[in-house]
């Protein structure tokens, strides 16, 4: 009896928009790739597009400017973490948990994203104003939303604004200088980046024993 060959399935041809959509994409990690050694100013048009494999004026065809590049870098370093962030402090944790919980989910996006991490650190003070205030805009509205989290834990009910919003910048400034000690050549030792994360963990515990006892200002 003889084999039924069977014949190959047609590729489906890919659309305008998927073509222009990978391409993008391609552009943003071609960025990402050479920023991990240089500064986003000092990126440069024509090596970037000459690694992605197109011409310089197709370029503009998905960013009108570099700047404009920047920021989609910074809108997708920040967005699958602030909304990973945001599920662990969901059903208001104890002060503990939501800490431990941070600092993994912390740990983990850093290895899923070390790209990205590593050029928010670099441009958090970088010399592209457009970026770096892009960056401050969004550790900005972390702060916001940890603030109103805050302000729900027990023994923090009373406290006004502009100690929640202290002890939410405290946190987070906490969690910034953290990420970039683990996105550092040393951290690619695991016991370093242990002893990071036990830091920061340590850390955060000692904010929280001195929230425990600060007298509010109010406000």
């Amino acid at each position: 009896m003889g084999s039924v060959s069977s014949s190959p399935v047609p590729r489906v041809p890919e659309s305008r928009s998927e073509r222009k959509e990978r391409t993008r994409r391609a552009i943003l990690d071609a960025a990402l790739d050479q920023l991990a050694d240089e500064s986003f100013g000092s990126l440069s048009l024509r090596r970037l597009t000459k690694q992605v494999g197109i011409v310089p004026t197709a370029f503009y065809r998905h960013f009108s400017t570099l700047d404009e590049l920047g920021l989609a870098l910074v809108d997708e370093s920040f967005a699958t973490l602030r909304a990973m962030i945001r599920d662990v402090r969901r059903g208001e944790p104890a002060p503990d948990t939501l800490i431990d919980r941070s600092v993994d989910v912390l740990s983990a996006q850093l290895d899923a994203n070390m790209a990205h991490f590593r050029f928010i650190g670099r441009e958090r003070y970088g010399g592209v104003t457009v970026v770096r205030e892009a960056i401050a805009r969004e550790l900005a509205l972390f702060e916001r939303e940890l603030a109103t989290d805050l302000a729900r834990m027990p023994g923090l009910e009373r406290w006004g604004a502009a100690d929640l919003a202290l002890l939410a910048g405290i946190f987070v400034n906490l969690m910034v200088a953290a990420a970039g000690e683990m996105v550092s050549p040393e951290a690619e030792d695991a016991a370093v980046r242990r002893g990071i994360e036990d830091t920061l963990r340590r850390q955060a515990r000692m904010v929280v024993v001195g929230a425990a006892g600060w007298r509010p200002l109010g406000g």
